[in-house]
Formats: structure tokens, sequence, C-alpha cells
């Protein structure tokens, strides 16, 4: 977790999506999320965390619904939402935060 800490404590908008691979709409944000990271650049960075491998992060960040998605800056959490999402808003999120 302390990698974790490094990440959200960044000074960029840090977007982290807790997904699984059984799970239908996290595979389905994949290219949604690629989309994400090669519209904001440096500008921010994008961090996927499979939850059947983070399975404490996982709870410690009450991650019920996935996919979760998380956007953090200077290690406070700025903005939180399960379920699918599309890339403008996404975008637009992250712009707004940097």
């Amino acid at each position: 977790m302390s990698k974790f800490g490094e990440l959200v404590g960044l000074n960029v908008p840090v977007l982290i999506d807790f997904y699984t691979e059984w799970n239908e709409a996290s595979v389905k944000m994949h290219p949604v999320l690629r989309d994400v990271a090669s519209a904001v650049g440096d500008k921010a960075k994008v961090i996927k965390i499979d939850v059947d491998k983070n399975t404490q992060l996982a709870e410690a960040l009450r991650v019920k619904g996935l996919p979760t998605l998380m956007i953090y800056k200077n290690g406070e959490m700025l903005w939180r939402k399960s379920g699918e999402q599309n890339a403008e808003s996404i975008i637009a999120l992250i712009e707004q935060y940097a």
C-alpha cells in the first residue's frame, strides 16, 4: 500500500481504475481508459488496479461495485464513481483537476 500512497501523492491528477478481468463492465472500460490516457498525456496518470490481486487495498477503500474509478491529486481523493463512464466525461474531469 505504500506504493499506492506514492501514486496518489503526485501533484497531477491520478485516475485509478479498480477492476477485475471477470467483470464485463470492467473489461468494457479498458479501451475507454486507453483513450483517456492518450488524450491527457502527461497532464495526468491513469492506473489500473486489479482488485483480485489487491484485495487489502480494495477493502480499505471500500471498493464494492466494479469498475470503481477515483481521481486523486496531492494525496486527496477528488472524485469517485462506480460503473461504466465515457471517455469525454473522464477527460473533462481530469482537465478540471489538472
